[in-house]
């Protein structure tokens, strides 16, 4: 059991240092303050505390539209790692689990890629959330279900460029 844990603990290092220098201290940061309310608990407040910690670009010259928060990505076509940044709009999803229909809707939201369970499945870190309420909580966001509105994934980045 001890050789398992000590395992998994250094695959978890591995992972983080593969990660590019800024995603990994922004998953750093993550973790320091899971469980606990950020600034306010606004949910853009816990993407502008990992920015602020990892040293990352925050280009806050749009919050009257959408924020940017580094490199856009094609989120279907490149890949999202833990520690990029997504700006939701007018966001519903929808998924059947047997017979029941269940729907979830983000208007305006910010939230981080905590984890990558696979193509269009991830962890989110978020806040500000009815699940977790204004504390750092973890849920599910599986962009196979997207049914209507907007999202842009971004990847951190030193400075504008």
């Amino acid at each position: 059991m001890k050789k398992l844990a000590l395992l998994l603990l250094l695959s978890s290092f591995t992972f983080k240092a593969e990660l590019p220098e800024l995603n990994a201290k922004i998953i750093t940061y993550l973790d320091s303050v899971m469980g606990k309310k950020v600034d306010r608990g606004e949910c853009w407040d816990l993407a502008a505390g990992a920015l602020a910690y990892s040293g990352a670009y925050f280009d806050r010259s749009s919050m009257k539209t959408v924020t940017i928060y580094g490199r856009e990505l094609n989120y279907k076509k490149e890949e999202v790692l833990p520690g990029d940044l997504i700006q939701f709009e007018n966001v519903e999803l929808a998924w059947k689990d047997g017979n029941t229909t269940y729907k979830e809707t983000m208007g305006q939201h910010t939230a981080v890629v905590y984890k990558v369970n696979g193509p269009l499945n991830y962890e989110i870190a978020h806040q500000n959330t009815g699940q977790w309420g204004k504390k750092v909580g973890v849920s599910n966001l599986n962009l196979n279900n997207l049914a209507k509105g907007k999202l842009w994934i971004y990847r951190p980045i030193k400075e504008k460029g």
